[in-house]
């Protein structure tokens, strides 16, 4: 007979700079499959300013990359107990973006950026965060199949939209493209979609761009 018990859990987040809690806007970045948020926040460290605060929380399973030792990455979820992981992973990001918020004499605008698996483990989440996100950048991935759509329909009902997509990335098919319209078809809602010459990875000048039209 299998059982459940909740206890306190240490998770840990890497951030640009220590916030001054005086920032205009904020980028809340989560990593792919098998990353650690302090190497994935380095691709952004150079655009960060007194004004910008990026946050990266890292995943909270964990696992070898290779065989049983080496490097270890995260991960937001596997198949394995995976409805349990989806709401650990909202009540982690709720719990992160309260605590920070709540220093804040001052709402700032909130950004939302997802790679890869991250991508779709942001849409799940903000599309039922009590908050609003001004901005979502689906990054080498996109929104998840399961998505609620009709909570995502009002969420986003006032978020700018984007899809980015390097031409040579592997893990993008023809399949996965045609389900991707579908689900925006279905939000009914215009997103933007960037493409740049690349593959599965952050590209700095296509992360410019989106930058500088978030100011």
């Amino acid at each position: 007979m299998k059982k459940t018990i909740i206890f306190q859990y240490q998770a840990q987040y890497s951030v640009s700079h220590e916030p001054t809690f005086e920032e205009k806007e904020i980028w809340l970045l989560l990593h792919g499959y098998g990353q650690l948020a302090e190497f994935f926040i380095r691709k952004f460290q150079g655009f960060d300013s007194s004004d910008r605060l990026f946050i990266a929380p890292e995943a909270t399973n964990y696992g070898y990359l290779t065989g049983f030792s080496g490097r270890v990455g995260a991960n937001w979820m596997t198949k394995h107990e995976r409805e349990t992981a989806i709401q650990n992973n909202h009540n982690y990001l709720d719990l992160l973006m309260e605590d920070l918020l709540s220093q804040y004499k001052n709402i700032p605008k909130i950004n939302l950026l997802g790679f890869s698996q991250g991508a779709a483990t942001a849409t799940r989440w903000a599309s039922r965060w009590t908050g609003e996100v001004d901005q979502l950048v689906l990054w080498a991935g996109g929104f998840a199949q399961d998505m609620a759509l009709e909570d995502a329909r009002e969420k986003f009902s006032q978020t700018k939209l984007s899809l980015v997509l390097g031409d040579q990335d592997e893990f993008v098919t023809p399949e996965s493209i045609e389900i991707q319209q579908d689900l925006i078809k279905n939000l009914g809602k215009d997103v933007k979609k960037l493409t740049f010459r690349g593959g599965h990875e952050i590209d700095s000048e296509m992360l410019s761009i989106i930058l500088d039209s978030s100011d």
